[in-house]
């Protein structure tokens, strides 16, 4: 693993740490995963498995210390674990038009849509809640995917950019 990707992976990460931090909730508490979003730019700079499940990880674990769901610590960091694996997959699977920002932002719909299903069934699997895992996902997952995905068609030509600037060795730097 090159230690200058793992350097952008956790600037990345940290800014997204920061933005959930500082970001206002709307619609009764929910705020847009900018960690989901910045884990998703890292896996598409550096797409190697290593670096995925690194990247999975660590996600997992910044996103269930800073969470405000109630025993959302664990289901943070299995959410994000499978979600980087299987975001890593179609990628890996869609490699030819992987690069386009309209398939980029479709995977990042997806995996937003993925994310936030494992989050909610996790969460009620673990705390054995009768919580409704329909009004939930339709309250708060599909708001959260529209936030994402337009926080991601923002953010990515930006680091793309800077990349491109830089002398840092991404896939995408070169």
């Amino acid at each position: 693993m090159n230690t200058k990707n793992l350097v952008v992976s956790s600037m990345l990460l940290g800014v997204g740490t920061v933005l959930y931090l500082v970001i206002p909730g709307i619609n009764g508490g929910m705020k847009p995963d900018f960690l989901l979003t910045m884990m998703f730019i890292t896996i598409l700079l550096t797409p190697t498995v290593k670096h995925t499940v690194v990247v999975g990880l660590a996600t997992g674990l910044l996103s269930g210390l800073f969470t405000t769901f109630p025993g959302g610590f664990l289901p943070n960091v299995i959410d994000k674990f499978i979600t980087a694996l299987a975001f890593f997959a179609l990628v890996v699977i869609l490699k030819t038009v992987a690069t386009k920002l309209v398939t980029q932002a479709v995977l990042t719909a997806a995996g937003t849509a993925l994310s936030g299903a494992i989050f909610l069934a996790s969460a009620i699997f673990i705390m054995g809640a009768e919580v409704p895992f329909t009004v939930l996902y339709l309250g708060v997952v599909l708001p959260a995917i529209a936030l994402n995905t337009i926080a991601f068609v923002i953010i990515y030509p930006i680091v793309q950019q800077t990349l491109k600037r830089s002398s840092l060795r991404t896939s995408v730097a070169n």
